[in-house]
């Protein structure tokens, strides 16, 4: 049996072994139309920054070590051009030479990738403007940082890329600001996850541009809808789009947004093609959906499926939940399944828990607050997704609910996972059990929440009490308008001083004192709501919202 793969990297390198495992006699070809066949692609960002100082540990195999190891013939600047599905060939032009040459196949296993959104918005040579997808980009990159006097930059676009390279330019010593269409970075958050990146990317000296156009870079300024912004260079990271040229040409099924159509097997249209990675259309797990994610880990198990059903092992791909996590500066972020928008847009209704556990337990030295997001199913309790922000633990907390998903656990039996517990790791209550104790009291009554969002309309009614359950110094240190004033210790005492006609909604710093407090109310007569995610969320939401009362018209800080 003879396999070509077209492309290297997460999938089609990934497959490349595993057919050899499989078979031990198959002929395997790689071509690769860049110069380096697998490489870290999550780790670009940090070799420009110099967190990876050497360049060669970007390279996790060489074609020499795929020779040499697997007897794998890898090729590397030799471009597929065209598939002959007809006579089964690809036509591949070897960019060294500039020959032309065709390659039979019995499987074709295409890895292609996705390709940057760059739009049409360069006045003149551009020289300065970068995109970062490939080796060849970052070494490119690192160069002209290296060579020339950069002082500012701009990172259009608020994604995975675009956030490392603005943290990692900044670590570099430069003036970087970051330009987001939308109302928030990183669209698999929602925005009151995504304040805390907002507010530690101001504190790290990083400007923010919301709610803005680029509309051309003109030499050293990026020209937007509002606003003219000096940048010595320009990372664009709006997005990329399945590379689908090949597969399109070919006459091959596609699918959303011009993604590449596979079954569960990672098998296109033609029975003896195969598609893994950036490129393919996807099964949102949860959802069911069709997606187009672009994730390293997905890419690495389509590879391993494809092979496996090449050489007759049934393996099928089960769908993607989106499962990442991204650290920035000091911070870690991470997150799962979907977000309110996108549940919002499929229609699915969905109830949330928002918490502000510690890392660890709190008598133990070095603990720190994360956010974390649980989202679910109003009827049945699945869950949906989860978001979390911190600093240490996030993305632990992250993959057992990731996992929880997958397993088909209800986000009430989070409560019940056994998990490993020592003070410098973990609370005896780690913080999955405690989002699903709070879950579990939604569902039997005990506790009923409120949000962020509902505040402004509470605001303005007179018919409620608004509650701050805090000592009385951390309420003079700041508070939401409109709420009084009793702490947690003195509520049963004061409770009198309440209207108990009046519905009671209770804040506290991080949920749990306010929680405390509406037992009490409760079991008093009393109508209370608590405040989901606790002044700690409201103090990063509304400060971040006041940052941008304090801009020009689109968004820009002054």
């Amino acid at each position: 049996m003879k396999v070509v793969i077209v492309g290297g990297v997460a999938g089609g390198a990934t497959a490349a072994a595993r057919l050899r495992r499989l078979d031990e006699k198959a002929e395997i070809i790689i071509f690769e139309r860049s110069g380096y066949v697998s490489y870290a692609n999550c780790g670009l960002p940090y070799y420009i920054g110099g967190e990876i100082s050497d360049k060669g540990d970007l390279f996790l195999q060489t074609p020499e070590g795929f020779w040499n190891r697997f007897r794998i013939d890898v090729r590397t600047l030799h471009e597929v051009i065209s598939i002959n599905r007809d006579r089964k060939t690809v036509t591949v032009t070897d960019k060294t030479s500039g020959n032309t040459f065709e390659e039979s196949y019995d499987k074709l296993i295409l890895s292609p990738g996705a390709k940057p959104v760059v739009p049409d918005f360069c006045k003149g040579d551009c020289e300065n403007v970068f995109t970062l997808r490939t080796v060849e980009d970052t070494f490119k990159i690192r160069e002209y940082t290296d060579n020339n006097n950069i002082r500012t930059a701009t990172v259009i676009g608020g994604g995975f890329i675009g956030l490392e390279m603005a943290e990692n330019l900044k670590l570099r010593g430069i003036d970087v600001t970051v330009i987001q269409r939308s109302d928030h970075l990183l669209n698999i958050l929602d925005r009151d996850i995504a304040s805390f990146i907002h507010a530690n990317f101001r504190a790290q000296g990083i400007n923010l541009l919301f709610g803005a156009d680029v509309k051309s870079v003109d030499g050293e300024y990026v020209i937007t809808d509002c606003a003219k912004i000096q940048a010595d260079m320009v990372i664009v990271s709006i997005g990329v789009t399945p590379e689908n040229t090949l597969a399109k040409d070919a006459g091959l099924k596609l699918g959303v947004k011009g993604a590449i159509s596979v079954n569960s097997g990672m098998k296109t249209s033609d029975d003896d093609i195969y598609a893994v990675g950036d490129a393919v259309e996807v099964e949102n797990f949860i959802s069911k959906d069709k997606a187009v994610i672009t994730l390293a880990g997905p890419a690495n198990k389509q590879g391993r499926i494809a092979a496996d059903n090449i050489c007759g092992i049934n393996s099928t791909y089960k769908g993607t939940q989106g499962a990442s996590v991204i650290k920035l500066f000091d911070m870690t972020v991470a997150s799962t399944g979907m977000t309110e928008k996108q549940l919002k847009a499929t229609g699915i209704e969905y109830e949330k828990v928002i918490l502000s556990p510690l890392s660890h337990a709190g008598y133990y030295p070095g603990a720190t607050v994360m956010t974390l997001k649980v989202l679910f199913d109003k009827k049945t309790y699945k869950i949906l997704g989860a978001q979390c922000a911190g600093y240490d633990g996030v993305e632990k907390r992250i993959d057992v609910i990731a996992t929880a998903i997958f397993a088909g656990l209800s986000a009430d039996k989070l409560k019940d996972l056994e998990l490993s517990y020592a003070p410098p790791y973990s609370s005896a209550k780690d913080p999955v059990n405690m989002a699903g104790f709070i879950i579990d009291n939604v569902k039997n009554g005990i506790v009923k929440h409120f949000y962020y969002e509902d505040i402004p309309e509470l605001q303005k009614r007179s018919d409620i009490t608004l509650l701050d359950t805090r000592t009385v110094y951390e309420y003079m240190r700041g508070h939401a308008e409109g709420f009084i004033n009793i702490s947690l210790d003195d509520l049963r005492e004061c409770i009198s001083e309440l209207d108990p006609e009046k519905p009671v909604y209770v804040m506290c710093q991080s949920g749990l004192r306010s929680y405390l407090a509406t037992r009490i109310l409760m079991q008093n007569g009393f109508d209370a709501y608590n405040f989901a995610g606790g002044y700690r969320l409201y103090g990063t939401m509304h400060y971040d919202e006041a940052m941008s009362k304090q801009a020009y018209d689109c968004g820009m800080e002054k």
